[in-house]
């Protein structure tokens, strides 16, 4: 090689890459000095003794400093260690490779198998799916469970919530969804959850069938900055599935645990408190996750439940009040239902899917009509009923709600490990009817 072609390669090269240093550290942020990043990028944290490295996210900027949320922990760190900008930023690996695996946000193995070198990259972040490029949702979505599938019939690109208190149900209720859904493709994230609850949830709810899944967790105990980008790495996850022409489940337990890190998040850079401590971007965050979930003109659909923890089963709390405006429908699970033995615990009466009739027919549509209605009268009626207090052949409704009640309750209760075909669903459910 030429000496001139050598120097100018020198010259090119970075030899001493750019980097600042730790000035400050607290509980939940670092302040460095020596870059000029912007807000958002990705930086890289090493000692001096470089015997420990952590990745952060630049989350403010000051006139001479900027300020750094970690994803991990920060204990050995101290004054005067160094801060690179990371070249990778917020990319993430994405290909077939993942399916089968359990992964963390920056989709590093946590089921103890090999590294996953993924067939292209995505960014975790990305802006929602345009509204003109979607499609109708005009497609009925089989989920397996006959109360969800006969009455409250989800569509391909729909975006669902189940809201439900501690302890009723929910798990079980997403195993069930994920076992029995048509979608080929499986994308799960599990954002806060306790660490126990991962095997578990594999083994007990899923049945140890991974293969076609891919499994995201950000536990508890991992930093609010890791809760909060697992959903989007997630999110992210299933797009690149879907942009290849196929239909995706999305699933993701819970939402509230992704807007606690996101409290966390903005509490620690002093924004204010509003509703139950939740600061505004706690807010305009949910849109811009759920909003990634559709159908998508020349490509595939996302359709996506999300799992909405209400404490005290108080549906009125600001998640859930928030998450339900933006969703295409709710799923409510009861805990009065539990106690009367009905599981999955789903309150028909206050649950709704806003694209039901569009991917129904006419006939399905009048039984689901005839079947709420009538399990309706009876919870109106129940007091009188127990006491015996109604006497046969006064109300006609009444009388044919009664005659059916043991066909509705038995069409409402399902074991976790059974899967109806959606045909089967509805032709239970007209039978019932007719």
């Amino acid at each position: 090689m030429p000496l001139s072609n050598f120097k100018s390669k020198l010259k090119s090269g970075n030899l001493s890459p750019k980097f600042g240093t730790i000035k400050k550290i607290s509980s939940t942020n670092i302040e460095a000095l020596g870059l000029r990043p912007s807000i958002g990028d990705i930086v890289k944290l090493v000692s001096l003794d470089g015997e420990k490295n952590e990745l952060g996210m630049v989350t403010e900027v000051d006139q001479y400093s900027f300020f750094i949320s970690p994803f991990g922990f920060i204990e050995g760190f101290k004054s005067g260690d160094k801060v690179f900008i990371s070249e990778q930023g917020m990319m993430i690996p994405v290909g077939e490779e993942l399916l089968g695996r359990v992964v963390d946000p920056f989709i590093r193995p946590k089921d103890g198998k090999a590294e996953i070198i993924g067939s292209a990259c995505a960014p975790i972040m990305k802006p929602p799916l345009d509204a003109m490029k979607r499609g109708l949702i005009d497609e009925p979505f089989g989920v397996g469970v006959k109360t969800i599938d006969g009455l409250l019939t989800c569509g391909k690109g729909q975006k669902v919530g189940i809201f439900a208190g501690s302890g009723v149900g929910k798990s079980t209720l997403m195993g069930m969804i994920v076992r029995g859904s048509v979608a080929p493709i499986k994308v799960i994230a599990l954002i806060g959850e306790r660490g126990r609850e991962v095997p578990e949830f594999i083994q007990k709810n899923l049945g140890g069938d991974l293969s076609d899944t891919v499994i995201v967790v950000a536990t508890s105990d991992d930093s609010p900055l890791m809760r909060k980008y697992g959903a989007f790495s997630a999110m992210s996850i299933a797009e690149y599935f879907k942009n290849q022409g196929r239909d995706v489940l999305f699933m993701m337990d819970s939402v509230t645990r992704f807007a606690m890190a996101q409290r966390e998040i903005g509490l620690a850079l002093g924004e204010p408190p509003t509703s139950k401590g939740y600061p505004p971007s706690v807010l305009t965050l949910l849109p811009q996750l759920m909003e990634r979930a559709g159908k998508e003109d020349g490509k595939g659909s996302i359709t996506a439940f999300f799992t909405v923890l209400v404490e005290g089963d108080d549906l009125s709390d600001p998640i859930a009040d928030q998450s339900r405006s933006i969703l295409d429908g709710h799923i409510v699970l009861s805990r009065e239902l539990t106690d009367y033995g009905i599981y999955p615990p789903i309150n028909i009466q206050n649950s709704a899917s806003r694209v039901m009739s569009d991917v129904i027919d006419n006939d399905h549509k009048k039984a689901a009509m005839r079947f709420k209605r009538l399990n309706s009268i009876l919870k109106e009626n129940e007091v009188l009923i127990r006491i015996g207090a109604y006497q046969s052949g006064n109300d006609k409704e009444l009388d044919l709600a009664l005659s059916k009640k043991a066909l509705m309750e038995q069409y409402l209760q399902q074991a976790p490990e059974d899967a109806f075909e959606f045909s089967d669903s509805v032709d239970k459910l007209k039978q019932i009817i007719k």
